[in-house]
């Protein structure tokens, strides 16, 4: 009896761990399945991500809201002929935010706009409201205003260093060397001539890189710069003038070693360079030369081998053409000779010579020159002569003295060099050595015509109206003009354009020296406001002050020059 009730409970306990274990194999292969499924669901949210990852690898960034790399924006130096810096590259901190980051965007305004109070606040808060990722609030910042910022603590805002240019001149070149955007581009002046040159292409391609840019020379002295800005400011104060401008060229060499006209600017801030008188005259102002013109008319008329230095012109009585009456400011009533016309800058005796070589001649001959057709040159700023569409005598008679066409003083300068040496040059602001001005120059008046007009700017100088331009010991010779301005359509009788040309030394010029006043002023009562007064005493300032920087020794042995001749 007990045995078989141990062989019942024996079968029992077995039948019990048979099902026991049943339902834990049962429970086990459940919780397996779910691991493997929630291993399969992490595999494939992350296969996913792995597979955008890649996709977006391969694709081109979004850099919509991004500024480009400031590597691309570098630039060469710009230096002088001796090596001097006129502009090179600094690197300034701008003021950027994240909108998406900015948690109130009328207190971040509040706060940046007590280092920044010229900030527009309706424009920032518009660009902090964008939800866009980048936006530029204040490019290029100072180094105290940088730091200041960072003092405010403001969330979502940063910098980014950027290149900026850097003039050490100030103004002194401001016109030659020109001016960048906030972007480090060339918008004028040499500056743009670089950029012309392949500069933008390499900077687009994000080759410009500093170390690998040689500086770009410019045939521009910093001393004589210096002393041509400064006396043409000086000028401009002392004669009341509008304006004021000054050239110094090399006759030899075609380079343009210092050139500024007045009003300027300053690159390093310019707030004004777009300003109405902001202007080169020197090379982008058009202006009637007046009898500087005579420079011409007296070199055609003996290179076209029909006038002598002997030759007379009858300038006893006005000329009358038309409705017009040509007239002599300060008549001698006579007969003049060829060097008489000149130095009493006599326009009856001008009109005179222009009528012997005729209306195709005097316009050939100024073409020839260069005087009316746009200069070829570096700077970006130049401005096309006019002139009659079709010339007719009453053209030709008025040109001769200097009204009738405009052009700039610079091709002015240009063209009287060429009256020195017989040889036209394209002027130049980068380096360049005599050989290879003579290369690409061309003849374009005898060398007995250059002689002539030698002994005429130095008989001039001595004798006529070109006195005030003399600087003992350096030979100085040249010519006044002073032309009546067009006021509505009419000559005005109380606004001047002068001007005076000069060549030194005379026995071998090297150089040219042009200056103008725009609408000058006695500088006292009583005194004259002709271009002897103001034009010609600012060329005799820059020469006296620059002769000795440019090698030109004195010589005193040719003063009271005997060969002269005295004239009544």
């Amino acid at each position: 009896m007990i045995g078989k009730l141990l062989k019942r409970a024996s079968t029992a306990a077995s039948d019990g761990s048979i099902v026991f274990d049943s339902a834990r194999k049962a429970t086990g292969g459940r919780t397996r399945t779910r691991t493997v499924m929630t291993m399969a669901v992490f595999f494939a949210i992350y296969s996913t991500i792995a597979g955008r990852l890649v996709y977006l690898g391969f694709q081109d960034p979004d850099t919509s809201g991004v500024p480009a790399s400031r590597i691309t924006a570098s630039r060469p130096d710009i230096v002088d002929r001796n090596g001097e810096v006129l502009a090179t590259d600094i690197k300034t901190a701008s003021l950027y935010a994240e909108p998406r980051h900015i948690v109130d965007a009328d207190e971040a305004i509040e706060r940046l706009a007590t280092v920044l109070p010229e900030i527009d606040y309706e424009q920032t808060y518009r660009k902090l409201k964008s939800g866009a990722g980048f936006v530029w609030l204040q490019r290029q910042l100072t180094p105290k205003q940088q730091g200041e910022i960072l003092q405010l603590g403001i969330p979502g805002i940063g910098f980014r260093t950027e290149k900026r240019r850097f003039y050490p001149g100030g103004e002194t070149a401001a016109y030659v060397v020109g001016l960048t955007n906030i972007d480090n581009q060339g918008i004028s002046g040499m500056e743009k001539y670089i950029d012309e040159q392949g500069l933008s292409d390499l900077q687009q391609s994000g080759l410009a890189i500093a170390k690998d840019l040689k500086p770009v020379q410019l045939s521009i002295d910093l001393r004589v710069q210096h002393v041509v800005r400064d006396e043409v400011a000086i000028g401009m104060e002392k004669y009341h003038a509008i304006a004021a401008g000054a050239v110094v060229l090399n006759i030899k060499t075609g380079e343009v070693l210092a050139m500024a006209s007045v009003p300027d600017f300053d690159p390093n801030n310019p707030y004004n360079a777009q300003d109405k008188d902001r202007l080169n005259r020197m090379s982008a102002g058009l202006y009637e030369m007046g009898s500087t013109f005579k420079s011409f008319t007296t070199a055609m008329a003996l290179d076209s081998g029909k006038v002598t230095m002997d030759t007379k012109f009858d300038a006893t009585r006005p000329i009358r053409i038309g409705r017009q009456t040509i007239h002599d400011f300060h008549g001698k009533g006579r007969w003049l000779t060829v060097p008489e016309v000149f130095i009493y800058s006599s326009n009856i005796g001008s009109a005179k010579e222009a009528d012997v070589v005729g209306i195709d001649g005097h316009r050939e001959f100024l073409h020839r020159l260069g005087i009316l057709e746009k200069m070829q040159t570096e700077l970006p700023e130049v401005a096309r002569p006019t002139e009659p569409k079709v010339w007719k005598k009453v053209h030709s008679i008025t040109i001769a003295f200097g009204h009738g066409v405009s052009t700039t003083p610079l091709q002015t300068a240009v063209g009287c060099a060429a009256l020195m040496s017989g040889f036209l040059m394209e002027p130049t602001f980068l380096r360049r050595t005599q050989e290879e001005a003579m290369a690409t120059a061309k003849r374009v008046v005898k060398d007995t015509t250059v002689a002539g007009m030698r002994y005429v700017y130095r008989l001039n100088a001595e004798k006529g109206s070109g006195r005030n331009a003399r600087v003992p010991g350096y030979r100085v010779g040249g010519k006044t003009g002073t032309a009546e301005k067009v006021v509505n359509g009419r000559y005005s009788k109380e606004k001047n354009f002068n001007a005076f040309v000069a060549a030194f030394p005379m026995d071998d010029p090297q150089y040219i020296v042009l200056s103008i006043a725009d609408e000058p002023k006695a500088e006292k009562p009583g005194m004259g406001a002709t271009a002897a007064s103001n034009a010609g005493m600012i060329a005799h300032n820059i020469i006296a002050r620059s002769a000795a920087m440019l090698g030109v020794k004195p010589d005193f042995s040719h003063e009271n020059d005997p060969t002269l001749v005295s004239f009544q």
